[in-house]
């Protein structure tokens, strides 16, 4: 919402903002383009008849004040899909949709139309280096967009990416999340199908034939629709550890590595052939692309330790990135620290799903607050229950944050990696000051 807020600013819209808790790096980055709010809250008295359209935040409840205010005044109320829609409905859509990966290819994707200059939009749910601007709003024929399955917003319980209405749309992988939203693994696929169903005529569906739920849809038969299937990229690597994509006998140098980006990078490729850019082109531009921010992000290395840090949160993401990491560092341990921090896996009923995910890890660490719990009316979590749905006896569960740290500063780190994967911020720990004293 706050990249959208920048962009509005920046195509020349007055633009205003509300939130009842405004973090970093949002605060800093609202307040350097002077959009950050003058205190936090909501203020209803601000919702006037001047407004030309409230665009509403998928967090903001049914109730909110300023909400109920603009409704009052028969004011244009949009969703974040639903404007961005408006702002693209007269431009070629690709929409990204998988419950893994979608932003990573998303991000290459972005990476190699910029690097050849093509003049296009995108919206991206993380930063990528080099782009300013998670949000691109133009007057260019083409939008790449990162398309969620999570719901609109309170006044519209669709999944974001049905909004969006693909051209071209891309399937990544399936793997049940958002139990709050989607309370059974038969209900969470059906959005994907729906995706499927809404490539228009004449569209184009790709999807990963590696994924057993994607493979399913994809092959659905759609009348004139175009349905090309993907796999991992072919690729090699060195004794170094550096890894290539492989075209017959030509390497091109890659800096991110793991089974599910070799997929990704596959899927990005087909993306962008059915956008104007060649295999040739698609090699020569990916050798400089870096990775999106937070996803699987080298934060400090040496010759004995590697500190990484990854969105991942979900039983699928986390599998993908504990086995990444060990397999670029085979020889090495690997602590792999997983915060419980959304709904879904905070969720007793739904924490089975993460059984065996850290198991390639030699010690597997989960940590979660207790008070996240509540906050979430949950039922309270035990050491026990954790230990249980992962599967592993010996996993170091922690509910306090200064233990933790405490705990990772203590290990011995000769020959050993550091993995900490979360959608929240570890009880505040700063991972870029743990990984340098754990280096040095």
């Amino acid at each position: 919402m706050h990249n959208l807020a920048i962009a509005l600013k920046q195509a020349g819209h007055e633009v205003t903002g509300s939130d009842d808790e405004i973090v970093e790096p949002s605060r800093s980055v609202l307040s350097k383009h002077g959009l950050l709010p003058d205190n936090e809250g909501w203020n209803p008295e601000k919702i006037t008849k001047n407004i030309d359209t409230v665009i509403l935040g998928m967090h903001a409840s049914a109730s909110n004040p300023e909400l109920v205010k603009a409704q009052e005044l028969g004011l244009k109320i949009l969703s974040f899909p639903d404007f961005i829609f408006e702002h693209a409905r007269d431009k070629q859509r690709v929409v990204i949709a998988g419950s893994h990966g979608k932003t990573t290819i998303t991000a290459i994707v972005i990476h190699v139309l910029n690097y050849f200059k093509r003049n296009f939009d995108y919206v991206i749910g993380a930063r990528v280096p080099g782009v300013e601007n998670t949000v691109r709003l133009s007057d260019a024929p083409i939008i790449v967009i990162e398309g969620d399955e999570y719901l609109s917003s309170a006044l519209d319980p669709t999944p974001k990416f049905l909004r969006y209405q693909h051209h071209i749309g891309l399937i990544s992988g399936i793997s049940w999340d958002h139990a709050n939203v989607f309370p059974s693994e038969e209900e969470y696929v059906k959005q994907f199908d729906r995706f499927a169903d809404q490539t228009p005529k004449g569209g184009i569906l790709v999807y990963c034939e590696q994924d057993p739920m994607a493979l399913m849809i994809g092959k659905k038969e759609r009348s004139d629709v175009l349905e090309i299937s993907y796999k991992s990229h072919p690729h090699t690597s060195d004794n170094n550890g550096q890894f290539f994509l492989t075209n017959g006998k030509e390497r091109y140098p890659i800096k991110i590595f793991g089974s599910h980006n070799f997929q990704n990078l596959g899927a990005a490729k087909e993306i962008l052939k059915k956008i104007g850019i060649t295999p040739e082109q698609f090699f020569q531009a990916i050798s400089t692309f870096e990775g999106a921010a937070g996803r699987l992000e080298r934060i400090v290395s040496n010759t004995s330790t590697s500190v990484y840090k990854d969105f991942a949160h979900a039983p699928s993401k986390v599998r993908a990135t504990v086995k990444a990491v060990k397999e670029i560092y085979p020889s090495r341990e690997l602590v792999a620290c997983l915060e419980l921090h959304t709904y879904s896996s905070l969720n007793k009923k739904f924490l089975p799903q993460y059984k065996d995910a850290l198991k390639a890890a030699q010690v597997p660490v989960v940590y979660y607050n207790p008070a996240k719990v509540k906050a979430k009316n949950l039922e309270p979590l035990s050491e026990a229950d954790i230990k249980t749905a992962f599967a592993s006896s010996n996993a170091k569960v922690f509910s306090d944050a200064t233990s933790l740290e405490e705990f990772l500063l203590q290990q011995s780190w000769k020959n050993k990696n550091l993995l900490m994967m979360s959608s929240g911020n570890f009880g505040g720990i700063n991972i870029a000051a743990l990984a340098e004293k754990i280096s040095s």
